[in-house]
């Protein structure tokens, strides 16, 4: 299984809530770790952006991402939202499976 951890910044815990809650009822990720308090610092139309943001940690598969991503676009706040794939190398074998398990349509 080709599993990955999708980041997503939110501007705050409700954001990402209804994020995570979506996309775990909808099968397009196996579950969903919310980080509140996170400090960004970003460039920005020209200028620079010092706000708090809260983090998402989405686990799922290659297989959903272009869904997943589609969905966090239609419902997140931000004009362009962070959402970035990461690839996960290695992990626990059973947790693989979960997420596979969690993620079949």
């Amino acid at each position: 299984m080709d599993a990955l951890i999708v980041y997503v910044t939110t501007p705050d815990e409700t954001s990402a809530g209804l994020i995570a809650e979506a996309l775990v009822e909808e099968r397009l990720c196996a579950g969903a770790t919310v980080l509140a308090g996170a400090r960004s610092v970003f460039r920005w139309k020209g200028g620079t952006v010092r706000t708090s943001e809260c983090v998402c940690l989405l686990m799922t598969s290659e297989t959903n991402y272009p869904d997943l991503e589609r969905r966090v676009r239609e419902m997140h706040p931000y004009e362009v939202p962070c959402i970035e794939a990461l690839p996960v190398r290695s992990a626990y074998p059973p947790f693989l499976q979960w997420i596979e398990d969690e993620t079949r349509n």
